[in-house]
């Protein structure tokens, strides 16, 4: 029974495993499609801020994903210097929250 257990827990691990890959994949080409790699490298600033800075700077805030979607959607100026960052109003809820999601699991 144990082995059973043990042996599905480690199939549903490397499920969410690998759709997390795929998500992960999913985000960074979407980011790419829209020209936010232009400004955000994922390690460095480029123009904006690099998305592991973003990721940093709201890992103990409760409202993180809320605040980063808002940014992405809405675009903004004034958190990361006098760059504007332009809205995104092209992307879908659900594409926001994919970049997001992402973005913020780059801890």
């Amino acid at each position: 029974m144990l082995q059973k257990i043990i042996g599905g827990s480690l199939v549903l691990a490397a499920l969410l495993v690998a759709g997390n890959v795929q998500a992960n994949e999913e985000a960074e080409k979407l980011a790419q499609q829209n020209a936010c790699t232009a400004c955000h490298g994922i390690d460095n600033k480029i123009v904006g801020p690099a998305y592991k800075d973003v990721a940093a700077k709201y890992a103990d805030d409760a409202d993180a994903l809320a605040k980063v979607k808002n940014s992405i959607k809405n675009g903004g100026v004034g958190k990361w210097g006098q760059i504007p960052m332009p809205a995104q109003s092209q992307l879908s809820d659900e594409q926001v929250t994919l970049l997001a999601e992402w973005i913020l699991g780059l801890k």
